[in-house]
């Protein structure tokens, strides 16, 4: 029971997290969001290892840069990706389309590392797919909808995308490894916060960046959303992978788009019964398919 709350936990937090990431994306760019979330979560993760006194792990070249790179694509470029989704389809959306990553890490699997899929997980990915187009497509009725509902999609697909990519070079990396999970994620933060600083120095954009976010709100907002949904919830993660198997650990942190729907009617926000029925069929479907992967 310890590793179903764990992961139900997690889901919880980074639905929190990304609620706080939508508002803070109408006042700052999406780079800068990412480069701040990484500096506190590698702050918040490298106290962590010197008061553990974890020691660094002894990677060959190779798992160190598929590691790194893991990060560059998974963090640097695919959270800043959905940092701007949410700024333009908002949190429900974009997490509800953050289902795609466990299938494209499957398909992904299949291509690169020969893994076979049953007909069963080809169910899941279906339904998956099936019940995030069901919702997308809905016509939008209020009068806040979204607006380029278009790019935001765009921007969501190549987040999970992403993600997908970083999680299976991850795995490679660490397969047949002893390295901690709090050692992973800060070289994988690292890595994302390279690429985001480099983008900012060749742009000119750092010194905008922080004229952006240099106000006392938006860094307690940034704090609070970086501490609960990347910190946390790493450590969530690996507890729920600790003490329960890896597909029911998996599915249940995928059940974040359901933990919004409610947060958006707090906030406001009609949901029709068809936005609350397709996130439902969504996540049904990763669980078929991470039940026969997992």
């Amino acid at each position: 029971m310890i590793g179903e709350i764990a992961a139900v936990s997690a889901a919880f937090l980074w639905a929190v997290a990304s609620m706080i990431y939508a508002t803070l994306g109408r006042r700052a760019p999406a780079l800068a969001l990412n480069l701040g979330k990484g500096v506190i979560a590698i702050a918040l993760l490298g106290m962590t290892i010197v008061v553990q006194r974890l020691d660094a792990p002894a990677l060959a070249g190779r798992s160190s840069l598929l590691l790194l790179l893991s990060g560059a694509i998974g963090i640097g470029f695919g959270d800043t990706v959905y940092l701007e989704a949410l700024r333009y389809l908002g949190a429900r959306r974009t997490l509800l389309l953050g289902t795609l990553a466990p299938p494209l890490s499957a398909c992904l699997a299949l291509w690169f590392l020969r893994e076979q899929l049953s007909p069963f997980a080809w169910v899941g990915i279906a339904v998956t797919i099936m019940g995030i187009v069901w919702v997308i497509s809905e016509r939008a009725a209020e009068t806040h909808a979204v607006k380029h509902q278009g790019l935001g999609l765009f921007y969501a697909v190549l987040a999970s995308l992403a993600q997908a990519i970083g999680a299976i070079l991850s795995r490679t990396a660490l397969d047949n490894t002893t390295v901690s999970p709090q050692w992973g994620a800060l070289l994988r933060l690292a890595a994302g916060v390279v690429v985001v600083v480099v983008w900012g120095v060749v742009r000119r954009q750092l010194q905008t960046w922080w004229q952006a976010m240099n106000t006392t709100d938006l860094l307690l907002r940034l704090l609070a959303a970086s501490f609960a949904g990347t910190y946390l919830g790493i450590w969530l993660q690996q507890l729920s992978l600790k003490y329960t198997v890896t597909g029911i650990s998996q599915t249940l942190n995928a059940t974040s788009p359901l933990f919004i729907l409610p947060m958006a009617v707090l906030m406001g926000e009609r949901i029709s019964s068809r936005a609350w029925l397709g996130a439902f069929v969504a996540v049904i479907g990763v669980g078929l398919l991470l039940a026969q992967t997992g």
